[in-house]
């Protein structure tokens, strides 16, 4: 009897103590899943799924199609750019291409939410088409796009207090009004401006948020043709005759091009196209076809030379300072072919000469009778015809004595035709002989002159 009493009072034991385990599992474990009151953390609300952005922002709960402080004062944006990568310049479309993140600032009291902890709220570009945001575009910009790979680079954070910052990734080509008087020894100054298109200033402020440090560049930023010398920021109003006055944003950049590129690809080939055309003087000028040769190639060579160049610029309607150089050198390939031309033309006049002095008849004898008479007029005088005694004196008329005296004159001035046709052929000849003294000047004229050209035009580009 006392054994199944006490039996019994040991599975009452055991069905209490199972009971008072179970209770303490699912206390535990009901604390361990909603944690005591004494630990439990502060939650944000705009930290919580069940809160969404469109109610915490009040989104639909304001017209954003208006400016903020609509009817108030001008609404300041301020504005800051960071340069990624001066794409390309192109000097026969004048204009250049640029990649950069372009942010705004401002504030906007109706994005204004209640936070704790955090400072402020990201999103992405589907909020830009819910709320306000500045409608800032780029004057003179031919082609300008947001990036979208993977989604659209733009980026809006929204703080407490209402303050907004909108972020966007652009790349725009936008035109630049070029000098090319000084190409390729020029400076180029472009510029990229940004203005809101439907805004006045009186109604939105557009401004530098930092000054000129608002703009800020890699420092990899290098182009093939230029080096970036200066970027700086500058702002005034633009006005439109029937729109009115509007604030504009200017980003200046000033690049210098590098002269190493067309040293070697047009001024060395245009110098020794010139020094090459100075070979000609010391070949014989009776080699035609070496001397043609040589200056027919040196001419067509700075023709392609003056082609080429002229092919990658802009049409523009001055000279520029390449082109001075390859005209005034083309001058000087072309006046030693056409050097050669006179000498070759001086040489052919003094072999006809020599050919026709070579077959010119004998002078005239005046058909002098040496017979036993000679005819004596008055010019002689006693002495002469007293040594001429011993000859037989031959009765004369007196007309065929004048007939006589008639033929001996012609004779005499053709003589005297033929003496001054030989001295002045003597004094042409002296002329012709010396066509090589025109080469022996060319070999100085020509370098000195183009030396002297080179210290001029070098003195003044440079």
């Amino acid at each position: 009897m006392c054994r199944f009493v006490k039996a019994v009072f040991l599975l009452l034991c055991a069905s209490v103590s199972g009971k008072m385990k179970h209770n303490l599992r699912g206390t535990s474990a009901q604390h361990h899943k909603h944690g005591t009151p004494l630990f439990k953390k502060m939650l944000d609300e705009t930290k919580t799924h069940q809160v969404k952005s469109d109610h915490l922002l009040r989104v639909d709960d304001h017209d954003f199609t208006m400016r903020p402080a609509f009817a108030g004062p001008a609404v300041p944006v301020g504005v800051d750019v960071q340069v990624e990568s001066l794409d390309s310049i192109s000097e026969v479309d004048m204009d250049f291409t640029m990649t950069l993140y372009l942010r705004h600032y401002w504030k906007d009291e109706r994005l204004s939410f209640p936070s704790k902890t955090n400072k402020s709220m990201t999103f992405d570009g589907r909020l830009v088409k819910k709320i306000w945001v500045p409608d800032v575009f780029f004057v003179h910009s031919k082609r300008s796009f947001i990036h979208d790979t993977t989604t659209e680079n733009i980026m809006i954070r929204v703080y407490p207090d209402g303050h907004v910052l909108y972020s966007l990734r652009v790349t725009v080509t936008s035109a630049c009004n070029m000098d090319f008087s000084r190409f390729p020894l020029d400076t180029q100054t472009c510029t990229l401006e940004l203005e809101s298109y439907a805004y006045t200033d009186e109604d939105l402020m557009l401004y530098w948020k930092s000054g000129d440090e608002s703009l800020s560049t890699d420092d990899k930023i290098s182009l093939s043709q230029f080096l970036i010398q200066k970027f700086h920021t500058t702002s005034r109003l633009a006005f439109y005759s029937s729109t009115g006055w509007y604030n504009r944003l200017y980003i200046n950049f000033t690049l210098r091009r590098h002269i190493f590129f067309f040293l070697l690809q047009t001024y060395f080939p245009a110098t020794l196209m010139v020094m090459l055309s100075w070979v000609s003087f010391w070949i014989d000028r009776r080699a035609v076809p070496a001397r043609v040769s040589l200056g027919i190639t040196t001419v067509l060579t700075m023709s392609t030379i003056i082609t080429g160049v002229n092919a990658s610029m802009p049409r523009v309607s001055y000279i520029k300072a390449v082109d001075i150089y390859l005209w005034v050198s083309f001058v000087f390939v072309f006046l030693s072919v056409l050097e050669y031309a006179v000498i070759n033309y001086l040489t052919t006049v003094h072999d006809g000469t020599d050919r026709k002095s070579k077959e010119k008849p004998l002078p005239c004898t005046c058909d002098i009778s040496h017979a036993r008479t000679m005819i004596l007029d008055e010019a002689y005088s006693k002495p002469d015809t007293n040594g001429l005694a011993g000859y037989t004196q031959a009765p004369v008329s007196s007309e065929e004595a004048a007939d006589k005296q008639d033929h001996m004159v012609v004779c005499l001035s053709l003589a005297n035709e033929a003496t001054g046709v030989k001295k002045k052929t003597l004094r042409g000849f002296r002329i012709i002989q010396n066509t090589h003294v025109i080469d022996a000047y060319s070999r100085m004229i020509f370098p000195g002159a183009f030396i002297f050209f080179n210290l001029i035009y070098w003195s003044v580009y440079c």
